[in-house]
């Protein structure tokens, strides 16, 4: 195969031809390196939920919302990095690609194990606050401590990915996802059914996978034949640098935390209805977020391909981009809720067969899908408006849109009719405003006409 060759073979030349096939190339591996991500926690739920008890299935589905919240600043703060590359790659700056690439190993390393110290600290205040009954908080609390020990692996994973994606490739990432994701569902297994671990077996096993995913992903950077070759010697932090990627990245990982608090807020809703409904809405989610992998990707390959032609200077090419991307997610975005709603019944069972596990599992879907009728423009407009470096605008649109609307709609209509489609009935309502304020933003500040001319931010 040669030195790495697939690294240029599984190059998209964003700058020129057709765009869609090269945005589906760009975004299905990449949502397929979601979803994979996904099974790596819907294994952990199927495993506990079928030979350990729907307890132990609720406490490792109620940890969801405070894992995004550790994750997500420095999954945003990748964000900036993927952004700063793509302008580097679009103005053909190798020295800006190469110091992009050591400050965001070194950032990843560093920033994963601040996180993973505080994670501990906080573990036990957090589970408390989130409301987590009795029968299902020592286990709950038992996954997150031994969850966040891996945090600065998952971290170098991301920024990996980032790197990766920036230049055009999501296939290396998904491969190494692949491979990590058969072990964490053996590792399960044997766990669980050997060993008789219960929560502790499945967060163990989720962490060795993301070892084994990051250290893929670092050995093809140091063999690389393409511009992001990582070397040892040169692994320091470039400040300027660094500056970039935070002003693109802080805001958006900020956004995904304020949206992780909200959701945590929810969640404690959820927590507050009993271990049944808890079960199912674990459940759901990890089928729901399938389809938003889906739609994700697609945002992300807007950022990806705005960046490269932005530092290119071919903004017109940028609006023709953020059409096309709308088109194919709805379409892709679309199909997949609908084959997931066919088949919710038997892919709920998977998790548990409780057949009120799985009515309440079937309900939230239904209203989780429908919300995905704005949530694919709102990704989209996101995805639009980073990839010319403006990260503050989504952040402010989905603080106000949905983190506000959520925590209102939580302290007033549930308390007055504590009901699970009451709490369900948040997630269209916040999604569609958060739409309609992006929309607006974009369409007054119009970045391909502002910033035109202007490829270094």
């Amino acid at each position: 195969m040669g030195k790495m060759t697939l690294n240029q073979n599984s190059k998209i030349n964003m700058l020129d031809g057709p765009l869609v096939p090269n945005i589906i190339k760009y975004a299905l591996p990449l949502a397929l390196t979601g979803i994979l991500q996904q099974v790596f926690n819907a294994a952990d739920i199927a495993v506990v939920g079928q030979f350990a008890g729907k307890e132990a299935m609720a406490a490792v589905g109620s940890n969801s919302p405070v894992i995004g919240l550790l994750v997500n600043l420095f999954v945003g703060i990748s964000l900036g990095a993927n952004v700063v590359i793509a302008h580097a790659s679009g103005q053909k700056n190798d020295a800006r690609i190469e110091k992009t690439v050591h400050t965001s190993i070194l950032v990843s390393l560093i920033g994963g194990v601040l996180i993973a110290g505080i994670g501990e600290a906080l573990a036990k205040p957090i589970v408390s606050v989130m409301g987590v009954p009795d029968d299902v908080s020592e286990m709950a609390l038992l996954y997150l401590r031994i969850y966040v020990m891996g945090l600065p692996v998952i971290f170098l994973y991301n920024f990996e990915s980032a790197i990766f994606r920036s230049r055009g490739n999501t296939r290396l990432p998904l491969v190494a996802l692949l491979i990590s994701g058969v072990v964490n569902v053996i590792l399960n297994l044997f766990f669980v059914l050997v060993l008789k671990m219960t929560v502790d077996g499945v967060a163990l096993a989720t962490v060795i996978s993301n070892l084994i995913s990051s250290a893929m992903l670092f050995v093809f950077l140091l063999k690389s034949d393409d511009k992001i070759k990582v070397s040892f010697s040169k692994l320091k932090i470039d400040l300027e640098v660094l500056g970039k990627m935070l002003k693109i990245g802080v805001p958006s990982g900020l956004q995904g935390m304020v949206f992780s608090l909200s959701n945590i807020v929810v969640q404690s809703a959820i927590n507050s209805l009993g271990a049944t409904v808890m079960a199912a809405s674990a459940a759901a989610f990890n089928l729901e977020i399938f389809s938003f992998y889906m739609m994700n990707s697609f945002g992300q390959a807007c950022t990806t391909f705005v960046g490269q032609n932005f530092g290119a200077r071919q903004n017109e090419r940028c609006k023709k981009i953020l059409r096309t991307c709308l088109i194919l997610c709805l379409v892709f975005t679309m199909a997949t809720c609908g084959l997931i709603l066919l088949f919710s019944k038997y892919l709920l069972a998977i998790f548990n067969k409780d057949p009120e596990v799985i009515s309440v599992g079937v309900l939230r879907l239904q209203l989780i899908f429908f919300a995905y009728i704005f949530s694919f423009a709102q990704e989209n407009f996101s995805g639009y408006l980073r990839g010319f470096g403006v990260s503050a605008i989504p952040a402010i649109s989905t603080v106000i849109g949905v983190c506000g609307t959520r925590l209102l709609w939580i302290f007033t209509v549930f308390r007055a009719s504590p009901k699970f489609e009451t709490i369900m009935l948040v997630y269209p309502i916040s999604l569609g405003l958060t739409t309609l304020v992006m929309m607006m933003f974009t369409l007054i500040i119009r970045p391909a006409k502002k910033f035109s001319g202007k490829n270094d931010l």
